[in-house]
This record gives structure tokens, sequence and C-alpha cells, in this order.
């Protein structure tokens, strides 16, 4: 690549979409700067998969280390980008970078919006993953989960909080609180053996019976599904605790019924019918309500970005370009867009699930990253010539010691990480040694430069 075609990218956020952009962009010979929340590079590969997948967590690291220590990649950790953080929106696009790539995953909570939300024993899904992943922020956290605990939601999320109550919490029970039917659930089938070995099969054969003539009036075959979902039950990880896992089909928590302490003692909930709608179905609610007793709850009802960042926001999402340019992939699905004046914000992408929040794992979102890559790539071969890397990283480096900020290199980060291994033993679930607290990070790293 000549030196009139090398530009300067921003990349804010280092997971597996973020990953992407950096490697492509850096392989075509651009200048990039990646700016991550964390100290520890990865994100969702690092802390919102299941732990015990050790190989690809592995495999991952090593991709992202070779990439980190090329010349033209520039990392700094523990940089939040946003409003009131190290660093906003504004400043970043000041910065005289010519694109930036806004790859900072879902950050915000979706709630369905129930009575008693707030309640001590209500979690969020992504709280509980970064909890176990040990997370700084969650990983020291308590997270007190009682006996029985209602996961509401159908998806890969909700086996994997299920494999950590089963495996690791050893609770009594744990329920799968479904709104739709058993035809609609939304796992991988491959993802329920971590907890097929736990299952009630004589509870669900119940479940089945109750829901029967429900399933029947929308044309659906009870038995049929009944042996489909205990057929997914093969190859099941080996049992280590009595846990008993469970569903309940086509029931909606309307509320969350509390203690005299403000504590989760069960859901009020309301059975469903399901109605066809098109080729796929949609649960409706009957009016009729029952508690469902439990001693905490965990919403695994997906995500949204964060709405104080800065950027352009409408209904959970990061807005982008509704006029299609026909390209392929098409420009338009990552250019962050301003409704109010109408415009594309020029130099501006979205990636991964800051662009469409919790759609897919690590492969969907390095994809994600690999064609907002190729689109930024058009973007830049159209410009002229921007400002040298040194230009861009002093004003960042200014920025960064005006706000008192602490970023960490990759040279520091390899400090960390001789540490860590050199740590007997694992923590919980994870398989490996891992500080809690950034505090104790950047100490540690102090410590190894002195």
């Amino acid at each position: 690549m000549s030196t009139q075609q090398k530009h300067v990218v921003i990349v804010a956020g280092a997971g597996p979409a973020g990953m992407a952009v950096a490697g492509t962009l850096a392989e075509a010979g651009h200048e990039v700067i990646i700016l991550n929340r964390d100290i520890k590079f990865g994100g969702l590969a690092e802390y919102g998969i299941f732990p015990s997948k050790l190989k690809l967590r592995g495999g991952l690291r090593k991709q992202y280390w070779e990439l980190l220590e090329q010349p033209n990649v520039h990392y700094l950790g523990n940089v939040s980008v946003g409003k009131g953080k190290d660093i906003t929106v504004e400043e970043v696009r000041g910065l005289g970078a010519s694109a930036v790539v806004f790859s900072i995953g879902a950050q915000g909570t979706k709630a369905i919006g129930v009575e008693g939300d707030t309640a001590q024993g209500v979690f969020h899904a992504k709280d509980v993953v970064y909890h176990f992943n040990r997370l700084p922020g969650f990983g020291d956290r308590p997270f007190d989960m009682g006996r029985h605990v209602a996961v509401i939601g159908a998806g890969d999320v909700m086996v994997d909080i299920a494999h950590w109550l089963t495996r690791y919490k050893k609770v009594q029970r744990v329920t799968a609180i479904v709104r739709r039917g058993p035809a609609e659930r939304k796992y991988n089938p491959k993802e329920i053996r971590a907890v097929c070995s736990n299952m009630d099969l004589d509870g669900i054969a119940s479940e089945f019976a109750r829901i029967k003539d429900r399933l029947v009036a929308v044309g659906q075959n009870p038995e049929e599904i009944h042996k489909g979902l205990l057929d997914e039950f093969t190859k099941c990880e080996p049992k280590v605790s009595d846990t008993k896992m469970g569903f309940r089909f086509l029931a909606s928590p309307k509320r969350i019924l509390v203690d005299s302490n403000n504590r989760v003692r069960g859901l009020e909930m309301e059975d469903n019918k399901l109605e066809p709608k098109g080729e796929d179905t949609a649960a409706v609610g009957l009016k009729q309500y029952y508690e469902f007793p439990c001693d905490s709850v965990v919403f695994a009802v997906g995500d949204k970005v964060d709405e104080t960042v800065g950027l352009p926001y409408k209904s959970g999402v990061y807005v982008t370009n509704p006029n299609k340019t026909g390209n392929d992939p098409d420009d338009a699905l990552f250019q962050a867009y301003d409704e109010a004046t109408g415009k594309v914000i020029d130099g501006v992408f979205l990636a991964g699930w800051a662009r469409k929040a919790s759609e897919g794992l690590v492969g969907v979102a390095k994809r994600d990253g690999d064609w907002c890559a190729e689109v930024v790539g058009r973007y830049l071969a159209a410009k002229p010539h921007g400002n040298p890397v040194k230009v861009v990283l002093d004003k960042l480096h200014t920025t960064l010691e005006h706000r008192k900020s602490r970023p960490v290199t990759v040279k520091e980060l390899r400090i960390l990480e001789t540490a860590e291994k050199a740590r007997p033993g694992a923590t919980e679930c994870i398989g490996e040694f891992k500080f809690v607290t950034n505090q104790e990070m950047i100490g540690l790293i102090e410590r190894g430069k002195a």
C-alpha cells in the first residue's frame, strides 16, 4: 500500500467484531488505534462465553495477541468512550483519524418492564455471565441465587446460566420460563448437552400434559415435539450435582412477588396460548394468572446498546443509515446516522453488537467485523491521506492525561498475563486465575515495571 493511501483508523472496542475490523484494516496497511473499556482485550470472547469453552477462548487470545503486537496496531485498554467517561465520542472524532469504528457491544440492560424488577434476587443474564467470567466490577459482586432460580428465556444464554447454576452453584432447581411453546425454543441442541443430565424428565412430561391442548389448537403435535425435545438430550455432560432443570412453557411473568425484605419470593405468571403469525407463532395472554414460587429471577431476554454513550440512539439500538447503497456488504448497514439532520455521520461506523444487539455470538460478531472492515476500506480508498499516527496518538494521550485516565498498553498486558499464569488454581468455573479488580491489575503492572 502506498503512503498516499495509508490512514489512521480508531476502533473503539476490542471484542470479536472490533478485533476483526482492526485485523483486516491493519493487514491492508492502515494504522489502527484500539480503545478498549476493559484492561484486557477479547470482549465477548473473554467475558461473555461459557468459561468451560477454554479451547475456543485460548485460540482467539492467540490470534488477538498476534494482531496487537503488530507495529501498526496501537492498543490502549482501560479507556472508556462515552459521556462522562475517559473520552467522549466527539473527542474521539476530533483526534484526526480518517475513520472511527464503534464496536463497543451492547452494554445496556434490556428488561421486560415488570413490577418488582428492582427487588433483591433479580438479575440480568449479562451481569451473571460477567460475574462467572470474572469481569472487574462483577466478579467479586455477590450473586445470591437461593434454591430455586427462574431464568426468563429459551436461548443459548439461558442454557449458559443454567449450566453455571447446575454445575457450579448446585442450586436445587432451575426453571426456564418460556413465553411460547416447546416448538419455539431457541437454544442450539448442542448447547443443551451441558445441562441435559440434570433434566427433570418427569417434570417435563407433566409440563407437556399441562399445555397439550394449547399446542393441538394451533396444529402442533405434542407427542412429536416432546420426543424431539428428549432426543436432543444426547451426549450429555456428566452429572455433577442434584440440581433439577425444567421448563415452564406458555408463561409470561407479569409481576415479581417479594417478601417484607423486598426479596424475590416468586413470579405472578400469565398463561399464554399460541396464535399463528405468518409462518411463525405469537404468544397471546389468556388473562389467567397464578403464582410461581422461586428465590431469584434471571432475565435472559437479550441486550440493548448503552444510550448514554453519545451516538444517535433509538429503541435500544444505535441508528444506522436507512438509505441502502446497493454495495455488498451494504455500506448503509454500518454507517452511523443522525436522524435530526437526515445525514450519515461522516467517517463513523458501527460493528458487532453495537450495530445489532445480541445477534449471534463470537463467530457472528467476527463476520460482522469483517463486513464492516470492507465498508471502511471502500470509504478510506476514496479519501485523501489523513493525519500521521503520531499526531493522532499525541492528541489522544494529551486528552487522557487531562482526564487522569490510566491507559494500559500491550507490553503492560504481557506483565499481567505472566502474573496471572503464575497463580496456582482456577477460580470457580473459569479454569484459570483472573484478577477481579482493575486496581489489582494496574497495581501488579506497576510493580512488574518497577
